[in-house]
């Protein structure tokens, strides 16, 4: 299907050390190249490589080309296909990849062929980040206890995911304990510039990117990787080689300009970027960095800015390459060799920025900018990240939220109830005494921060000036440090703080996410007790990228983000609402006040450290046993086969029936007969609510099948946990309890077995469906599928025996996984709708497909009971019409690696 590159006369070499290296010569190709936004450059890079007019047309390059800032999101959509050049996976949302992928390896022996060929053909990292939690703290065994509760909790999930880190080949499977995935990609695992072998000897070089199974993927585009956050099934179709849909962005030029005060950190910026980006609106767009004050930020600065992208919703935040991105590679431990075949890359395929040169200033569709010299000490929430607040507004903001009604900034509490408090007694003997705005949970965490040695050498340095003046911080606060890398504690016990954060009570807990995912572990029962007796208002304090209500603890309703350094000193103060510039932290021991600014590191302080401490030696002491792990790891054992042994007792890792049945020929195209619907819905249907997530719940499906294997409501765990086991979510798809479905009276996961009225949940109608033979067909809204994109939105229906869906409009990443399964998308024509038609939801569908042949595009005609009614066929491109084909975007791949 797909033929020679029809750019192939655009490549250039140049020679280094006796090898050729081959290059696209992009500028060639257009005189308007200079003009296009770096981050545009890597698309048509990509396009241009990768055109074979079957995956990559010709006309995606011309589109990509074409870009200009008059094009504008939602008039003049432009639609282009990319392939990037790898994936990475967190393990929460890895597993169900690597499962696919084993049962693949079944498939293709099943059928007679060499299940060996079933490998990622794009580079693939995953790294279990997602499954530690903060049980202990405070303590100096924490972070060997909450390492050993991680590896009971999830030894089935480790076992398998160490199976696939030895039977598939370009994949690499970082173990549990070695850092957050964004921050191992950070130091270690981005390319930036790719170099690979070509058939001749030579190398081809390209840049580097990435599509990854988490939101925050974004924080490569610090380095220069452009990246961002899509679906399983968008990311297991990368994996296998086959370019992603997307709609060409407006890119949105955010300028830098002057320098940060000395005592601002790179947190205070993000949080005020966020705000500010959030105000202006740019979701579905590219954020584009550029002006003099870039060249001020180190790497990490750029890095912790881009990973709250989707905070501020921005597909991507991408700083360019530059001079700081070389050296900072050099930093980490890349090769010399390889930054110096790097630059030359970038010098000749203009991609080297030089952020002092407003020559090289491309065009964007909108230019905003910032003076770095405005930006203040500051903290987000109570409740939303881009909620920013200064610190010195802290005691009136949080006054102000305490009498707010109820919302994004508003507890409702009643003027009489604002000076609630209530007691307990501790281990210590002594009584404490909580409030509205006390400290309960204070966490130096996640990736956001922990991969910035500034913030998180000026927390040490903190610690250090508190601890040598006298403070400390109360007992029951729940402080924890959980660092984004094993450098990051290599940095931390050379520059001589760890000490300083011990005593402090910020020992080491773990090597994960942790508090900013929600596995913040417990509080102390006496804690939560005094909490919920007094209906107190108490807070959260996390250097995180997320505080949503209930994300972090359901006992802290207010919820802070703050840079290390001031999750520290409101640990200190033990409470939000206090005012830093009058108040002080406490006494020295000659009694005298001791207040923030007391203790607070410079920006020059902390360069010095920084400096003298954060070295290549230690990037290379660390990375080099990254695939080593643990002694528990280490001691997992597992098969050495290419084949995975499933086990049928295991409610975690379960071989999906996505194969089941089939065979090396295509099958024959049908029509859908007599089918019913499942579910009539409205209109904003979104992924949420078909994908299952958070805990299960005790009456659902998913629980009474946990329940007959005898686990206990305390061992169910959650969707996230089990995703691995298709049975498990197969039952949790459509539970959401605010579904509207119009076939039942009440909101929730229930809908009618037509044939017999019977109202069940929606997995036992399925079933029942099943069992009669009976196909089914979904009938909603407008905007199916919207919101983030979920494998399990597409996989669910699939596995409920969902054939066809029929809408009014689709969320666009979502119809495309709607193909991958293998499910028809088909849309209303314009002015029609299920209500125009008079359709009920409880007629009998007959949806016919011509014998002809498929065209993107075409008109299907659609009868029910009587009703006919044409419908368009969202079969948008021959790919998709070659996956329907197959049965699926895998089942294509499996029958590819048989011919």
């Amino acid at each position: 299907m797909s033929g020679a590159n029809p750019f192939g006369q655009f490549e250039k070499t140049f020679s280094q050390a006796g090898t050729t290296y081959k290059y696209f010569d992009l500028a060639s190709i257009d005189s308007k190249y200079d003009q296009l936004p770096y981050s545009i450059r890597v698309l048509l890079e990509s396009a241009v490589r990768n055109c074979d007019n079957f995956h990559i047309l010709e006309k995606d390059v011309q589109s990509i080309l074409g870009w200009s800032p008059a094009l504008k999101q939602g008039s003049n959509d432009v639609e282009v296909s990319f392939k990037p050049a790898r994936v990475i996976l967190q393990d929460f949302t890895g597993v169900p990849a690597v499962v696919d992928f084993a049962a693949m390896r079944d498939a293709v022996l099943d059928l007679g062929g060499d299940p060996e060929k079933i490998n990622p053909i794009c580079p693939a990292d995953l790294v279990i980040d997602h499954s530690v939690q903060v049980d202990f703290a405070r303590t100096p065994d924490a972070l060997t206890k909450n390492q050993t509760l991680e590896f009971e909790r999830n030894k089935e999930r480790f076992t398998f995911l160490k199976w696939g880190a030895k039977a598939f080949n370009n994949m690499l499977i970082v173990p549990p304990g070695s850092g957050i995935v964004h921050q191992v990609n950070l130091e270690y695992l981005a390319r930036v510039v790719f170099e690979n072998d070509t058939s001749d000897g030579s190398k081809i070089l390209y840049p580097d990117s990435v599509v990854g199974t988490d939101s925050h993927t974004t924080m490569i585009n610090g380095l220069g990787v452009l990246g961002w956050g899509v679906g399983g099934i968008e990311a297991e179709a990368v994996m296998l080689g086959q370019s992603i849909s997307m709609l060409l962005p407006e890119v949105i030029g955010y300028k830098l300009e002057g320098k940060l005060s000395p005592l601002v950190t790179s947190t205070d910026l993000v949080l005020t970027i966020t705000k500010h980006l959030r105000q202006l609106g740019v979701v579905g767009k590219f954020v584009e960095f550029y002006g003099p004050g870039v060249a001020e930020l180190s790497i990490a600065d750029r890095a912790t800015i881009s990973n709250m992208c989707p905070e501020y919703g921005a597909t991507v935040g991408y700083f360019p390459i530059d001079e700081n991105t070389l050296g900072y590679m050099k930093q980490t431990n890349r090769s010399e060799k390889k930054i110096d075949i790097i630059r030359q890359y970038l010098k000749a395929t203009q991609q080297l920025r030089n952020y002092a040169d407003e020559a090289q200033d491309p065009k964007f569709t909108q230019s905003i900018t910032l003076d770095l010299a405005t930006v203040v000490t500051s903290v987000s929430g109570p409740k939303r990240p881009h909620d920013r607040v200064s610190v010195s507004d802290m005691p009136e903001d949080f006054k102000s939220c305490l009498s707010s009604p109820v919302g994004f900034k508003g507890f409702a509490i009643a003027p009489e109830a604002q000076s609630a408090s209530g007691e307990f007694q501790w281990d210590d003997g002594k009584t404490y005494k909580l409030q509205h705005g006390s400290v309960v949970i204070a966490a130096i965490t996640s990736c956001t921060n922990t991969s910035n040695p500034s913030v998180m050498l000026g927390a040490g340095l903190l610690a250090k000036k508190a601890v040598e003046k006298g403070l400390n911080i109360l007992p029951y606060i729940k402080t924890s440090l959980s660092p984004g890398s094993g450098v990051v504690t290599y940095y931390l016990k050379e520059s001589g703080v760890i000490p300083y954060l011990e005593k402090l009570g910020f020992d080491i807990v773990g090597y994960g996410c942790m508090t900013c995912i929600g596995n913040s572990g417990p509080l102390e029962e006496n804690v939560v007790n005094t909490i919920e007796k007094n209906g107190l208002v108490c807070a959260g304090v996390l250097s995180g990228n997320r505080n949503f209500e209930g994300r972090i603890h359901p006992n802290t309703r207010a919820n802070y983000l703050a840079s290390p350094l001031l999750v520290i000193a409101y640990a200190i103060a033990g409470r939000v609402d206090i005012d830093f510039e009058k108040e002080p932290l406490g006494v020295d021991a000659s009694g005298k006040n001791v207040f923030l600014q007391d203790i607070w590191p410079t920006r020059s302080e902390i360069q010095e450290v920084e400096n003298k401490h954060v070295i290549p030696a230690m990037f290379q002491e660390v990375y080099s046993k990254i695939e080593l792990g643990s002694q528990d790891w280490q001691t997992l054992q597992v098969s050495e086969g290419k084949l995975f042994s499933w086990s049928a007792d295991s409610t975690y890792i379960k071989r999906p029936p996505f194969f089941e049945g089939m065979t090396r020929d295509l099958p024959k195209l049908q029509g859908i007969q007599t089918a019913r619907c499942l579910l009539f819905l409205g209109d904003s249907v979104t992924t949420d609510h078909i994908s299952p997530a958070g805990s299960i719940a005790r009456t659902s499906p998913a629980a009474r099948f946990l329940s007959e294997r005898n686990i206990t409501p305390r061992d169910f765990n959650s969707y996230g946990s089990r995703r691995g086991n298709d049975a498990i979510m197969s039952r949790g798809t459509f539970a959401n309890i605010r579904l509207v479905n119009k076939l039942v009276a009440k909101t929730g996961p229930r809908t009618v077995h037509i044939p017999s009225q019977e109202e069940l949940d929606i997995f036992d109608a399925a079933e029942r469906y099943r069992e009669e033979g009976t196909p089914l067909v979904l009938v909603v809204g407008k905007d199916y599928g919207s919101g983030s994109s979920r494998d399990w939105a597409a996989k669910g229906p699939f596995l409920l025996g969902v054939k066809a869906v029929i809408a009014e409009s689709y969320e666009r990443i979502h119809r495309s996984n709607l193909v991958g399964m293998g499910i028809i998308p088909l849309q209303f024509l314009a002015g029609q709708s299920a209500e125009t038609l008079n359709l009920t939801g409880r007629e009998v569908y007959n949806i016919a497909l011509p014998e002809s042949g498929l065209k993107p595009g075409q008109k299907i005609q659609v009868e029910a009971d009587g009703t006919i009614f044409e419908t368009i066929l969202r079969f948008d491109t021959e790919v998709d019409i070659t996956y329907y084909k197959n049965g699926g975007i895998l089942n294509y791949m499996i029958r590819k690696m048989l011919s």
